[in-house]
C-alpha cells in the first residue's frame, strides 16, 4: 500500500459540518486501496480522554469515491454524530492487506492490538452552529449575466463622455469609450428576463476616468457617464420586479490616482492623516513614475495610478465596510464581488462578512481568486469564488486534443474536492469574462465546441454565469478585445436568434431541473471512446440524468434513455450522436 498517498485532517475540506447534524468526512488515498472503512464513536463514550478510555464505536464502509488522477482517489462519507462530536479512524484494505490510519499515521493490525498503546484518534471536537459554513440558498438557482457597462447598451446619449466613439461591434482599444450606461441596461431588462437571466453582475459603476472603472475615485457616487443614483435605484427596482438579483463589483484592493485620500497623501506626504491608508515604503517618491517596480509604494500589479489600499488598517476597513453598508441599505443590492480578493487582508474579509451578513443575512459575498481558495472559504469570509480552476479544467479538454475523458474527470473532480459542499453549491462558474478571451474565440469559431462548453457549464454544481454577448457567441480576444460593444441592431433583426434560443434552452433546463444544479455527479465512462465525455447528475431523490458530449470524430450509438432533455446533432430515430454532438437524457435510477 502506498502510505505516502494517504491523507486526512480534521479541518477544511476534509472534515466539516454540512449542517447542524451532518458531518462530511473525506480521505485521500492511492488507487491501490480497494476499500475504506471509518470507525467512529463519541470521544467520551467509554471514559474521558487521556489514554485509559476504551474504543467503542461503529464501523461503516465509505461508499463514494472520485478519481483525482490515475494514482489518487478521494473517498467521501457523511456521519451524524448524536452528541455533535466525533472520534474516528480509518481502516484501509488493499490486495489482502489491512491497515489502520490514525492522526499520527498508519499502523498494522498487530500494532492495533498492542495493550496500553496511546491511539491518536482523529477528533472533531464540536459542531457549533455559529461555526457552520452557511451560504445563501438563492445563489445555486441563479444564472448570472456579467455586464461590462460601457459596452452593453447606450440608453442615454446626453451623458456620453465627449470622446465617445460611435456604437459598433468592433475591436476596441484600451482607452475607448462607447457610452454604455445604466439606462441602457434598464432598456434591455426584458431581453435578459426572456433569456432566463436572474442575476446581473456589473463591473464597477463608481466614479472613475476609465471605461472599466477599476481605478475608482469616489466609492459613494455613480460615475456621471453611467447615470446617477436615481437611475441606479430604478435599475435595481426594475430588476427585482423581474426576480433578477444585482451584484456590484467592489474594488477594495486599490483605488484610482484621484481618490481624495491618495491626493491628500501626494500633497501632504507624511503629514497626511491618510498616509497609513496606503502601502508606502519610502517617501518622498517619484510621483511621475508610471510603475512601482522600485517598491516606493505598492499598487495593483505595477500600475502607479492604482495605489494599493492598506486593508490591515482599521480605518480603511471601516471605510470600505461603510461603503458596502451604504449601497446595501440605500439600494437593496444582493451581492458584492471583491476584485483582487486574494490581496486584501483576511482580517478585512472577516469583518466585512460579519457586518454584511448582519445587515442582510442572505447577502452573497464573492471573491475574485484564480487559484485554490480554501483559506477564504471556511465560512467566515466569502460564500464563493470565481471558479477559474473549473474554467481551466473544462476549456483544456478542447484545447488539448491529447487529453482523454479520464483527464477531464480528474480535473473536474479536483475542482470540486477543493472546498466544502456548501461552497461548491454557490461557487461562481464561468467560461469567459472581461479578463479573458471570449469563449467563441477560444473555440476558434467552432459552434459545436462552443455549445459543448456551455452544456458542461450549465450542468456543473454551483452558480452559472455567462458574459454579455455569450448568448450570440460574440467574438473577442484578450483584454481589451473581449470588451466589444453588443450588436443590438443585428440582435433586434433576429440575426442571432438561433444561437440565443439554444442558450435559452440550456438556461431554462438549468433553472427548472434540479439535477442540472445538483452537487452530486459521477463519471460512469461506459462508452469506449476516450474523447467522448459522459457523466451523471443525481438529485437527492436518486433521480439521474446522463450528459454525453461527443468530442471525437466518430458517430456513436447511444439510446435515448427515458427521454431526451437536450440534444445537438443527435438522430433520435437511429439513436446516433454525431461528432460534435450533445445529448442530455433521463436515465434509470439503477444506472451506474
Amino acid at each position: 500500500m502506498d502510505f505516502n498517498a494517504i491523507y486526512h485532517r480534521c479541518t477544511d475540506n476534509y472534515c466539516y459540518p454540512f449542517n447542524e447534524n451532518e458531518l462530511i468526512i473525506n480521505i485521500k488515498t492511492g488507487n491501490d486501496v480497494d476499500e475504506v472503512y471509518i470507525h467512529y464513536g463519541d470521544p467520551f463514550d467509554k471514559g474521558i480522554l487521556g489514554g485509559a478510555e476504551k474504543w467503542n464505536g461503529k464501523k461503516e464502509n465509505i461508499p463514494f469515491k472520485k478519481n483525482l488522477s490515475n494514482t489518487q482517489v478521494w473517498w467521501t462519507t457523511t456521519v451524524i454524530p448524536p452528541y455533535k462530536r466525533l472520534r474516528y479512524f480509518f481502516e484501509l484494505k488493499s490486495k489482502g492487506e489491512t491497515w489502520f490510519y490514525y492522526e499520527d499515521g498508519v499502523i498494522s493490525q498487530e500494532q492495533a492490538k498492542v495493550e496500553g498503546k496511546f491511539f491518536q484518534y482523529f477528533i472533531y471536537p464540536w459542531m457549533n452552529p455559529s461555526d457552520l459554513n452557511v451560504t445563501p440558498n438563492w445563489v445555486n438557482n441563479t444564472v448570472w449575466y456579467q455586464i461590462f457597462v460601457d459596452r452593453f447598451n447606450n440608453g442615454d446619449s446626453s451623458i456620453n463622455p465627449p470622446y465617445t466613439k460611435a456604437w459598433k461591434n468592433e475591436k476596441t482599444q484600451i482607452l475607448d469609450f462607447y457610452g454604455g450606461d445604466i439606462q441602457g441596461i434598464i432598456n434591455r431588462l426584458d431581453y435578459l428576463q426572456k433569456l432566463g437571466i436572474n442575476g446581473i453582475y456589473l463591473t464597477p459603476i463608481f466614479k472613475s476616468d476609465s471605461n472599466h472603472k477599476y481605478n475608482i475615485y469616489d466609492y459613494m457616487e455613480i460615475d456621471e457617464h453611467f447615470g446617477n443614483k436615481e437611475t441606479f435605484k430604478k435599475f435595481v427596482n426594475e430588476a427585482h420586479k423581474r426576480n433578477i438579483k444585482i451584484m456590484l463589483d467592489g474594488v477594495f484592493n486599490h483605488c484610482g490616482k484621484h481618490f481624495p485620500m491618495w491626493e491628500d497623501v501626494l500633497q501632504k506626504g507624511r503629514n497626511s492623516k491618510y498616509f497609513d491608508w496606503f502601502m508606502i515604503n519610502k517617501y518622498p517618491f517619484d510621483k511621475n513614475r508610471k510603475d512601482t517596480r522600485d517598491k516606493s509604494f505598492y499598487s495593483f500589479a505595477f500600475a502607479s495610478s492604482m495605489p494599493k489600499m492598506n486593508t490591515n488598517n482599521q480605518e480603511v476597513i471601516d471605510y470600505f465596510i461603510g461603503v458596502c453598508e451604504y449601497w446595501i441599505k440605500e439600494f437593496d443590492i444582493d451581492a458584492f464581488r471583491l476584485d483582487v480578493a486574494n490581496e486584501v487582508s483576511h482580517n478585512f474579509c472577516k469583518q466585512l462578512r460579519k457586518k454584511l451578513k448582519f445587515i442582510k443575512p442572505d447577502f452573497y459575498i464573492l471573491g475574485e481568486l484564480w487559484h485554490d481558495a480554501i483559506a477564504w472559504l471556511r465560512g467566515d469570509e466569502f460564500d464563493g469564488v470565481m471558479n477559474y480552476p473549473l474554467m481551466g479544467s473544462i476549456c483544456d479538454f478542447w484545447v488539448d486534443k491529447n487529453l482523454t475523458k479520464y483527464n477531464f474527470e480528474y480535473n473536474i473532480n479536483r475542482s470540486y474536492t477543493m472546498y466544502m459542499q456548501q461552497n461548491n453549491n454557490v461557487i461562481f462558474n464561468l467560461l469567459d469574462s472581461h479578463d479573458t478571451a471570449r469563449l467563441y474565440t477560444r473555440c476558434k469559431g467552432n459552434l459545436d465546441e462552443f455549445f459543448q462548453h456551455l452544456a458542461v457549464l450549465f450542468t456543473m454544481p454551483g452558480s452559472s454565469c455567462i458574459y454579455y454577448g455569450t448568448e450570440i457567441a460574440m467574438e473577442g480576444s484578450f483584454d481589451p478585445d473581449c470588451r466589444r460593444c453588443m450588436p443590438w441592431n443585428d440582435i433586434d433583426k433576429g440575426v442571432y436568434d438561433d444561437r440565443i434560443n439554444e442558450v435559452r434552452k440550456l438556461i431554462n433546463l438549468r433553472k427548472t431541473n434540479d439535477m442540472f444544479r445538483s452537487l452530486y455527479f459521477h463519471f460512469p465512462n461506459h462508452i469506449n471512446n476516450k474523447r467522448v465525455l459522459e457523466y451523471m447528475k443525481i438529485n437527492n431523490n436518486g433521480d439521474k440524468i446522463l450528459v454525453v458530449i461527443n468530442n471525437s470524430s466518430d458517430n456513436i450509438y447511444i439510446d435515448r434513455g427515458y427521454g431526451v432533455l437536450y440534444s445537438r446533432h443527435y438522430d433520435d430515430s437511429k439513436e446516433i450522436l454525431f461528432a460534435g454532438g450533445i445529448l442530455i437524457k433521463k436515465i434509470d435510477k439503477n444506472y451506474n
